[in-house]
């Protein structure tokens, strides 16, 4: 994935992510509507990710939560 553009809204807190995908438009759906595969697919290796929150609506959000291999709990 390449990233190509980052917008960050702090009064909204939101930020936006503009990247190319390797994958057809369907599979990159697949990954952001199922939370399960959003979380492998989501952050970099040993980084293990939870999705706390996934409403794909207009205006919904998804939360991310990631934590080290080397956190402690």
């Amino acid at each position: 994935m390449s990233v190509t553009s980052v917008e960050k809204d702090p009064e909204a807190l939101t930020m936006t992510v503009t990247a190319d995908l390797d994958a057809t438009v369907e599979r990159a759906w697949q990954l952001w509507a199922d939370p399960r595969q959003f979380e492998q697919w989501w952050g970099p290796p040993g980084y293990p990710t939870t999705v706390v929150d996934h409403d794909l609506r207009a205006g919904g959000r998804i939360t991310p939560a990631a934590t080290s291999a080397l956190s402690s709990a």
